[in-house]
């Protein structure tokens, strides 16, 4: 059985509850970077990631994360675990409609787009944050990274994710919030971060306003105040 410590949730009373941010983008683009940045965590959003837990699962098993390792059957056992884990985490979070950061690569918009539509349907606005860069960037800091990935693979999810960039455009502009954030090595990205923090604060403090999301807080509330 897989264990990990309870975590405290507040509820109706934090400052994030009904938002979700899905972060999208390349190996190298910088994604960790741009969240930190922008202050997602800070806003009171919960970050979920499986490649967190994953790294901290195979120092765990003694190997390193190299390609060899990553992609051994008992690396892949390992990265199934790190996502069961963060799927609990995240159920967690979403049964007290905490805020949360969703962070992927964006190369299967079917997956991003089922988890959004059911959080929609919880009450959830729903936000993207794509951080793009060019291939050559992609390719310079995926060689930097400890958890690097064949040069070959990072082309391929590369290709994949900017396949994706206009679907995501339509989806999360329809009443969403789409921002990208050029992070290629050769962009002035500063300003872009800077926007990017100033409209993810508006949104993240903006009260939730679909009638799922009021009936849940009136709920909550009133359930408070019978304790």
């Amino acid at each position: 059985m897989i264990k990990f410590k309870k975590f405290m949730v507040e509820g109706v009373d934090d400052p994030a509850i009904f938002k979700a941010v899905f972060l999208a983008g390349g190996p190298g683009s910088g994604k960790s970077f741009i969240a930190g940045k922008t202050g997602l965590t800070s806003l009171g959003l919960k970050l979920v990631n499986s490649d967190d837990a994953f790294e901290r699962m195979l120092k765990k098993a003694g190997m390193e994360p190299t390609p060899k390792n990553m992609f051994s059957p008992k690396g892949q056992e390992i990265r199934q675990k790190a996502k069961t884990v963060t799927g609990m985490r995240q159920k967690g979070y979403i049964g007290g409609r905490l805020g949360l950061v969703i962070d992927g690569t964006g190369k299967d918009f079917g997956k991003i787009q089922k988890q959004a539509t059911a959080l929609k349907k919880l009450g959830y606005d729903v936000a993207m944050i794509f951080v793009n860069t060019d291939l050559e960037t992609a390719q310079r800091r995926n060689k930097m990274r400890a958890r690097s990935l064949p040069t070959a693979a990072v082309t391929g999810m590369w290709k994949d994710v900017q396949n994706n960039l206009g679907k995501f455009q339509n989806f999360f502009n329809r009443g969403s919030e789409m921002i990208i954030v050029d992070n290629s090595e050769e962009s002035d990205s500063e300003g872009a971060i800077l926007g990017a923090y100033r409209k993810m604060s508006a949104w993240v403090k903006r009260p939730p306003t679909s009638p799922a999301a009021k009936q849940w807080i009136k709920k909550e509330r009133e359930a408070k105040r019978r304790d």
